[in-house]
This record gives C-alpha cells, sequence and structure tokens, in this order.
C-alpha cells in the first residue's frame, strides 16, 4: 500500500489519536494532507478537536483521582506541581484555554488541572473552546505550509518508503519513552 493510500484510508483516525496524545506535528500533517487534496480540511479539524478534546479530558480525570498522590511521591515533580498550581488560582481561565499552544504542557496540564480545584464543567467548557480554536488555527497553518511541504516530498518522493517507516520507528520509540516515564 502506497503513502497515499494510508493517508486516505487512515488519515482522519491518525489525527483523531495523535491529536488525543499530543497532536501539533500530526495535525499539521493532516492540513497539508488537505491542502494537497487526500483529506479534507474540515474533516481534519474535526478529528483534531475530538482527538484533542477526549485526551485532555481523559487526563484531567486521571489527575482528578490520582494526580495528589501521585504528585506526592515525585519531590520534582511536586516542585513543578505547586508552581503550576499557583499559576492556576491567578490565570485559570487564560491557562486552560491556552495550554496546548505551550510546547510542552499539553499532556501535563490537564493532569494538573484534575489534581486542582477548578470544577469538572468549566474546565470542560473552556477546554472545548481552547481545542476548537486550536484545531482551527493548527489545522490551518499544515494547510497554508501545504505547498512548501508538497514541493518537498517531489523533490524527494522516491524515499516515500523509507519515510514512513522512519516516522513508524520514530513514533514506536517516542511512545515507549512516554510509556517508560
Amino acid at each position: 500500500m502506497s503513502l497515499v493510500g494510508l493517508i486516505h484510508g487512515y488519515g482522519y483516525a491518525a489525527v483523531l489519536v495523535g491529536c488525543f496524545f499530543e497532536g501539533e506535528t500530526i495535525l499539521l500533517l493532516g492540513g497539508v494532507a488537505a491542502e494537497q487534496g487526500y483529506l479534507v480540511l474540515p474533516g481534519v479539524i474535526a478529528a483534531a478537536f475530538v482527538g484533542s478534546l477526549s485526551g485532555d479530558q481523559v487526563f484531567f480525570y486521571l489527575g482528578r483521582r490520582y494526580g495528589p498522590d501521585f504528585v506526592a511521591r515525585k519531590p520534582r515533580l511536586r516542585r513543578a506541581s505547586e508552581r503550576l498550581q499557583g499559576w492556576v488560582g491567578r490565570h485559570q481561565t487564560l491557562l486552560v484555554l491556552g495550554f496546548r499552544f505551550l510546547y510542552g504542557l499539553r499532556s501535563a496540564a490537564p493532569f494538573v488541572f484534575g489534581a486542582s480545584p477548578i470544577g469538572r464543567a468549566r474546565f470542560a467548557l473552556l477546554n472545548a473552546v481552547g481545542a476548537a480554536v486550536w484545531a482551527v488555527a493548527v489545522g490551518y497553518a499544515g494547510y497554508a505550509a501545504g505547498d512548501a511541504f508538497a514541493a518537498a516530498l517531489a523533490r524527494f518522493g522516491h524515499y516515500e518508503l523509507m519515510a514512513l517507516f522512519a516516522a513508524a520507528l520514530a513514533a514506536g520509540i517516542w511512545l515507549w519513552s512516554r510509556y517508560r516515564s
């Protein structure tokens, strides 16, 4: 099966799953695929929204359930959590709306929000608004970058299978390191 066939068959699912865990890179690539005509941009944005919203809600509830005990056992994490809790107390709305735009906070922030006193309904509403803005902004950024990416792909297109293997290997290594930590 070719890379194009994989994108057609699994593109939206890949965006949804990728955005459940992290998302920026996979959503940018989804936007590029939409610009190239392999996917449609509203579908990419919808998959990213659902994936991002779902992942953040799951991590919020994990933080609500396990956060305080987990943080108490990790001294380094406890210090970082205390600092973030101070920010949450002062800038709750802004942080929940914008954490997904701050690199490195995408996975940890919902867990910390869950361990904080922020209400479930408030987090869900702000999370939905933030996920929608993020999905549209990053999806359109990928769409806008599509021509440049297509030019690079045309130049190196004969390495398609090797690039797919390298991307799968990198994703596997990243997932393994996330699991181990």
